[in-house]
């Protein structure tokens, strides 16, 4: 099975969230597949991190290391229907890469935001739940 997963699902796993665990369960088993921009945003949200104090340089690039090691798919993104789903419900180009990739690959999309969760179900994106 493959399944479209969330910037936010990896860095739940490699920052030691709570859900970290019935992440790895939950994914046991299954091809990752994410936009090919996935390594930037994890970068981009390490650094936003560090900015803030939650996170030092060396917990940053331990973080980022683990990070690589996550078999993962990055795939292309038809950038004009990601822009299509960014336009239509007022959503971050990056959310709607995810978005696209699910919709196009017809695959569940896994991610911990609401407002993403909420569109998939209006695109007729079947979701993975780990919250039922």
């Amino acid at each position: 099975m493959n399944i479209v997963v969330d910037a936010n699902v990896y860095l739940a796993v490699i920052l030691n969230e709570p859900e970290k665990q019935i992440i790895i369960e939950h994914t046991k088993g299954v091809d990752l597949i994410s936009p090919e921009v996935l390594p930037y945003e994890i970068g981009n949200a390490l650094a936003a991190m560090f900015k803030r104090k939650r996170l030092n340089k060396e917990q940053i690039m331990k973080s980022f290391d683990i990070f690589n090691t996550i078999p993962s798919y990055l795939a292309p993104v038809n950038i004009a229907r990601a822009l299509d789903i960014s336009c239509m419900f007022n959503i971050y180009a990056y959310d709607a890469y995810y978005l696209e990739l699910a919709e196009r690959l017809k695959i569940p999309l896994f991610t911990f935001d609401k407002q993403m969760k909420n569109i998939a179900k209006n695109l007729e994106i079947k979701l993975i739940d780990i919250e039922s």
